[in-house]
């Protein structure tokens, strides 16, 4: 409100100057002097009131120019904030490509990488068996070199002699074996078979008693041996099953063992047989089903019909 009160302050001294120097008129024209003084107060008023006015009609321009401004800033700070949000987004979208060709490169690279590695594996594996095969190839051709009859190899009489010790030692061990079989046999009877103790018994009720005993124990080992070879029979059956079983999972089938038969009594059976009958070179002759003759003797019979038949239907005719 001061700048209101100087400018009012500023028109009251102007109209005073104005006054001022119209005073020389005064007094020629004294009525039309003392009606501005008149409307002086008034004309003031008004003026007061459009200045006022125009006061406010400047500060609601300022006003919402200031609101139009801080309306711009608004939209500007949001225009920024989602430029910013797009920027920030473009920023991880291209962080997130990024990584991931990082990650393709990597995993290509690990990749190549294995395959190299195998490739050298499967190099080194083909050149360590080219190395071996030609290593036993060498040593093959050295010993072929090396090889001479008595020396390097075995001679025929060191091989007679090789086979001759090793005759040896297994007719040794199969003597062995049988021994060790002999005891074990006896060691079981003894445990089985209590001594006999016949001293002593000189009546029948005593002797009849060990008769009895020993009956008893031939009834019972006999049973055992009974039972064993049962339960022997019964695996032999089932090893035979399960063998079966196994061979169909398998698809193998085994040739089954052959009893072997004698040729030699077979054909001696066969030269019993033929030599009841009648041996004459032409019955021991294959049989080719037809007779050699039998093309001539039909056209024979053609040749020379039975008088008989014409004379037949001769007597067939007369009468």
């Amino acid at each position: 409100m001061s700048d209101l009160e100087a400018r009012r302050e500023a028109r009251r001294r102007a109209r005073a100057e104005r006054e001022g120097g119209g005073g020389e008129d005064s007094e020629e024209e004294p009525t039309q002097e003392e009606e501005p003084e008149e409307e002086a107060p008034a004309a003031a008023a008004d003026d007061d009131e459009a200045e006022m006015e125009a006061m406010r009609l400047r500060e609601e321009r300022e006003a919402a120019a200031r609101e139009a401004k801080e309306r711009m800033r608004r939209e500007e700070e949001e225009e920024e904030a989602r430029l910013e949000e797009l920027r920030q987004k473009k920023e991880e979208e291209r962080k997130r490509r990024q990584r991931e060709e990082e990650e393709r490169e990597r995993e290509e690279i690990e990749r190549r990488e294995r395959a190299a590695a195998e490739k050298k594996a499967r190099e080194e594996e083909e050149r360590r068996k080219k190395e071996e095969e030609e290593r036993i190839k060498r040593e093959e051709e050295e010993r072929r070199k090396n090889r001479r009859k008595g020396l390097g190899g075995l001679s025929p009489e060191k091989k007679q002699k090789l086979k001759k010790l090793i005759m040896q030692r297994a007719a040794e061990e199969l003597r062995q074996e049988a021994m060790r079989k002999k005891e074990e046999k006896e060691n079981f009877i003894k445990n089985k078979v209590e001594p006999l103790h016949v001293d002593g018994v000189n009546n029948k009720q005593d002797l009849e008693r060990i008769v009895r005993k020993l009956y008893q124990q031939y009834a019972r080992l006999h049973e055992e041996k009974y039972d064993v070879e049962l339960k022997i029979r019964k695996q032999d059956f089932e090893i035979n099953e399960l063998t079966i079983k196994v061979n169909d999972i398998k698809g193998k089938f085994i040739k089954p063992v052959l009893k072997k038969v004698s040729k030699t009594d077979a054909k001696l059976a066969r030269f019993d047989r033929n030599k009841g009958g009648k041996e004459s070179f032409r019955n021991q002759l294959k049989s080719t089903g037809q007779s050699k003759y039998a093309l001539k003797e039909e056209e024979e019979a053609a040749k020379n019909p039975d008088w008989r038949e014409g004379l037949q239907k001769h007597q067939e005719a007369e009468s």
